[in-house]
């Protein structure tokens, strides 16, 4: 009998959703190797490999049987694709095109390491980024510049503006994905891209009050307010919509600061300066790659006190997802700076949920961790923190809460639509 490998769903499925992986025909007891490998839009490869043994039926169901090694161990149904690795270090997995899926190639080969002997079965498996139905509308209004996903008729939907980091340019992949969950969600970008601005170097919040406009005032979303999620800079600026403008119910900052960072921001007569910056205080890890944690001054102290967003003018509700090991900036530091300037003033007081060795880049569920790469303000590589398996953890837990906070807050049917395709 020959060994194949099964798939539920089979074929394929939303990225955000498990796969339950089994292998049947092997010989009672016998050793396996699984490898699932991945190439991205620029042809990048990823790979991981763990290595099994089949039970006494010659049966293999990774929801059962525990990896004896490889890129992980112990019980982890989906490690093959949280663990996977860049072949060449320093590249993230990022997916600009939600159109078209992303392929994982899966074989089962015999024995187990240094060779693995001869492949018995393989499969390919995609996983797509825009669930059936979401609809995709570029948003081409006045200055904003977006992509608007909006779950299958009939609406309206609660909605959500969503905002990534210093990369710039315009990422999708969280929007569509988070619309599949019944949320009008808006991929805003803000600077570099198409007509923007080039830089961070001064961005004006009446942009972002224009884009809010533009979701509130759209016919399939539902008032009064929207909500806004964002990561890294992305969730700084969250805090500062949050502050200065109307029409915004509830919140969620990934990996954020509570201080202005990058360049000026104004808003009418206001203007926060950036926190000051020390190079001096940029450690080198033994690979040779930045640690960059310790970089900024604090908020609290002399001038730049200045750059502190003033939160207390907030009206919404707060949920601050943080990665303890965050190496970009101090997130937990800035999280609890945050709630203690809210209670201060009388506000409510906001969620926080804190990761243990999670790092910056909290994506959703399943999206391999990216140890270093580039960053674009510092112009080198450096740490994002983080350990594999917990910061996994961690991707799947907040996705879960940011969408029951977004339903709680926002209103709307809590549910996905289904994967069948």
């Amino acid at each position: 009998m020959a060994a194949t490998l099964i798939l539920e769903p089979a074929g394929r499925c939303c990225w955000d959703e498990p796969v339950r992986i089994a292998v049947r025909g092997l010989a009672p007891e016998q050793p396996v190797t699984l490898r699932a490998s991945l190439r991205d839009e620029k042809g990048a490869l990823f790979q991981a490999h763990a290595r099994y043994r089949a039970d006494t039926l010659g049966e293999l169901d990774l929801e059962r049987a525990p990896a004896l090694g490889g890129s992980f161990a112990g019980l982890e149904p989906m490690g093959l694709l949280w663990a996977l690795e860049p072949e060449k270090p320093l590249v993230r997995l990022v997916k600009r095109d939600v159109r078209t899926p992303l392929a994982v190639e899966l074989e089962v080969l015999d024995g187990h390491d240094p060779d693995p002997g001869r492949l018995l079965c393989r499969v390919r498996h995609e996983r797509y980024f825009l669930p059936p139905g979401v609809r995709r509308e570029p948003v081409r209004a006045g200055r904003v510049r977006g992509t608007l996903f909006l779950p299958p008729e009939p609406g309206p939907f609660p909605g959500i503006v969503d905002m990534f980091g210093t990369g710039g340019g315009l990422l999708e992949y969280r929007a569509s994905l988070l619309a599949g969950k019944g949320f009008a969600v808006m991929a805003l970008a803000y600077y570099n891209y198409e007509d923007l601005p080039k830089t961070m170097e001064t961005l004006h919040l009446e942009y972002f009050e224009e884009a809010v406009n533009y979701l509130l005032s759209h016919p399939e979303v539902k008032g009064p307010g929207v909500g806004l999620l964002g990561i890294s800079k992305g969730g700084e600026l969250c805090l500062s919509m949050a502050s200065f403008l109307k029409g915004i119910t509830a919140a969620v900052v990934i990996n954020g600061s509570v201080a202005n960072v990058g360049g000026t921001l104004r808003y009418k007569g206001e203007t926060l300066p950036p926190v000051g910056v020390n190079r001096n205080r940029i450690k080198v890890t033994k690979d040779g790659y930045a640690d960059i944690v310790d970089v900024l001054n604090s908020p609290l102290e002399g001038p730049d006190q200045k750059s502190f967003i003033p939160v207390e003018r907030a009206e919404s509700t707060f949920l601050f997802l943080v990665g303890q090991d965050d190496h970009n900036w101090k997130s937990e530091f800035y999280a609890n700076k945050a709630c203690k300037r809210l209670q201060a003033h009388g506000r409510r007081k906001p969620q926080i949920i804190c990761y243990p060795e999670t790092g910056h880049y909290i994506e959703p569920p399943y999206f391999p961790l990216c140890r270093a790469s580039l960053h674009a303000l510092v112009g080198s590589p450096i740490i994002w923190g983080g350990e594999p398996r917990a910061h996994a953890m961690a991707q799947v837990d907040a996705w879960k809460q940011l969408q029951t906070f977004f339903h709680k807050h926002l209103g709307g049917h809590e549910g996905t639509i289904p994967s069948k395709v």
